[in-house]
């Protein structure tokens, strides 16, 4: 497992692309030579979308595409920054990274994969669980040549499909037994059974942290199961699986008792502000002796019930059993947290969210793609948000994995975060030294507790002699200054900092000024827009002042004196909606 500060970091949306192999773009050959050269490994996953020939045979050609469109978005968008990613077929794509000793390797990249899939592929009105089945095969361990590196890549995930959907193996040297006539795969439920007496199933541990300054709160357990032959699973493996087996309540309460027993060992160890969240499996809550059991670990590991989050899934909230209910207000009783795990996920009304006693709301990760730079998705992370709030709930966002994730969350005011931003699921041994230190990211939440200035002014322009002039010419009022030579890094601005005049280019490569400036203004209305272009389009400054887009529509060459001028007036306007904006509030 990759240390916390090694991460991978997602690929820019602007960046990025996926090839076909043998077709234009970086080829497979190439990309070894350059990794060759620089003495480092190359990990090469074969990764096949589960079931895809019986969604087509249930549901239509035309479902699968569409479901293929967001698989495939979904492998770019976790693909990290200076990683490639093929498409091999219909449903095969070839992914691979670069690392040296230390640094996130194959199996690591395949964890981030997994993580884009742990919430369903929707393809109105359908829903989807997808699953990937991973094949992974080393340069220059596993083979010397592209050719032989494929090959090696298929075999290995030729192998995790024979175990089942979301397998995961590494090349090498098959097993001695064949696993198709293995008597405990005849048996499954055997196999789950010597899975935990042999302590195979573990937890891993992810924290999660406060909005206010950086600090561990809690850690949400994830299960996995590492199994001898197929690697390390993970709980959307391995729990439906169970589930058929008939074992979930037997898991679900070794899970419990798991987490359990490593707040006690945390406690041991000094660390007594920490709880831990644990998933409350749908066979136990809907048990009329719940209560009974979890009461009974509780009080055997000589733990307080106000350690121990419960994550409750939608699906199980939507069943309304005899004793769910029940259940739940016990619980609450005891002193645990009840938290909604996956909400908008799995069809649970809002009429039944307000009946339930619950403290807190995850936001899920597919909510949060995109939500510094569209609209759309902005407002709906917001209205989740409040509506938390006003429920009497504190909100988690779950799945944060960049500054401008966190910042916009912060600036609305999200209490919790979680995601590999902070760090990765860890192993309950491993994650110690982590829980000691107790703050993640202290320099991002120390600069934001600083009081900024109170004029802050973000300049965009896609060239740095006018970004340069700009600064030049301004710096003199004392303005806090913030430059963007690209959309993307303004908006990543945006939501990591209070802005309140921005001054824009109108001709850019990415997006137009007023296309931007129409954005912001839907994420941002309290900010004043100022468009700045080097034509005299009237069309463009009508349509933009119109649409309201941009409060002023400024021509280059400037004058120096007007523009600053401009400025202070926009200055001025912020601060006079602020405080009418507070005002409102104050009197409501």
């Amino acid at each position: 497992m990759a240390p916390a500060n090694d991460t991978y970091t997602p690929r820019p949306e602007a960046q990025a692309e996926i090839h076909r192999l043998g077709a234009s773009g970086p080829t497979l050959n190439s990309v070894i030579a350059a990794v060759g050269g620089g003495q480092r490994r190359l990990a090469l996953l074969h990764i096949d979308v589960d079931g895809i020939g019986a969604i087509n045979a249930t549901l239509g050609e035309s479902t699968v595409e569409q479901a293929l469109v967001v698989v495939a978005r979904r492998l770019l968008m976790a693909t990290p920054a200076g990683g490639w990613l093929w498409r091999l077929g219909s449903e095969e794509f070839i992914a691979a990274v670069a690392y040296r000793d230390g640094e996130p390797d194959g199996e690591a990249l395949a964890e981030c994969l997994r993580d884009a899939f742990d919430t369903p592929v929707q393809v109105p009105p359908f829903v989807l669980d997808v699953t990937l089945s991973l094949g992974i095969a080393i340069y220059p361990d596993h083979a010397l040549d592209a050719a032989g590196l494929l090959v090696a890549a298929e075999q290995a995930m030729r192998r995790a499909k024979r175990s089942g959907p979301g397998g995961q193996v590494v090349y090498g040297a098959e097993p001695a037994a064949d696993t198709q006539t293995d008597p405990a795969r005849e048996n499954p439920g055997h196999r789950f059974v010597d899975a935990i007496a042999q302590s195979e199933f573990r937890l891993y541990y992810q924290p999660v942290v406060s909005a206010q300054d950086g600090s561990i709160v809690a850690c949400s357990s994830l299960l996995r199961w590492h199994n001898t032959q197929e690697g390390v699973l993970r709980a959307n493996r391995i729990l439906p699986a169970v589930e058929r087996a008939g074992l979930a309540g037997a898991v679900g309460l070794w899970t419990i008792e798991t987490a359990i027993r490593q707040v006690h060992r945390w406690r041991d160890m000094g660390i007594d502000y920490l709880s831990a969240s644990v998933p409350l499996e749908s066979s136990l809550l809907n048990r009329r002796e719940c209560l009974d059991m979890v009461g009974e670990l509780l009080h055997r590991h000589d733990v307080a019930g106000s350690a121990i989050e419960f994550e409750i899934s939608e699906s199980v909230l939507a069943m309304d059993g005899p004793h769910v209910a029940d259940n739940l207000v016990g619980l609450r009783a005891m002193g645990a947290t009840l938290t909604l795990a996956d909400f908008g996920m799995r069809g649970l009304s809002l009429g039944a969210l307000a009946l339930h006693p619950l403290d807190r709301l995850k936001i899920d990760r597919s909510f949060l793609r995109n939500i510094t730079s569209n609209p759309r998705r902005a407002a709906l992370v917001r209205g989740i948000i409040a509506m938390g709030h006003r429920l009497g709930m504190t909100v988690v966002g779950k799945g944060v994995e960049t500054d401008a994730e966190l910042g916009f969350l912060r600036r609305n005011q999200c209490d919790f975060f979680q995601g590999y931003l902070f760090s990765p699921p860890l192993p309950g041994t491993d994650i110690d030294e982590l829980l000691r230190r107790r703050f993640l990211l202290p320099h991002v939440f120390q600069e934001s507790a600083i009081q900024q200035p109170a004029r802050t002014l973000l300049l965009l322009d896609d060239e740095d002699n006018v970004l340069r002039a700009l600064v030049r010419l301004l710096r003199r009022d004392g303005y806090r200054l913030l430059t963007a030579s690209s959309v993307s890094e303004a908006f990543d601005l945006l939501a990591r900092n209070d802005v309140q005049v921005i001054v824009s280019d109108q001709r850019m490569p990415d997006m137009s000024g007023t296309e931007f400036l129409g954005r912001v203004r839907d994420m941002y209305p309290d900010t004043v827009r100022l468009a700045l272009s080097g034509y005299t389009d009237v069309a463009t400054i009508s349509d933009a002042i119109n649409q309201g887009a941009a409060y002023r529509f400024l021509i280059k060459p400037w004058n120096d004196a007007e523009l600053r001028g401009h400025i202070r007036a926009a200055f001025r306007l912020a601060e006079q909606r602020r405080s009418g904006a507070e005002q409102a509030v104050d009197d409501a």
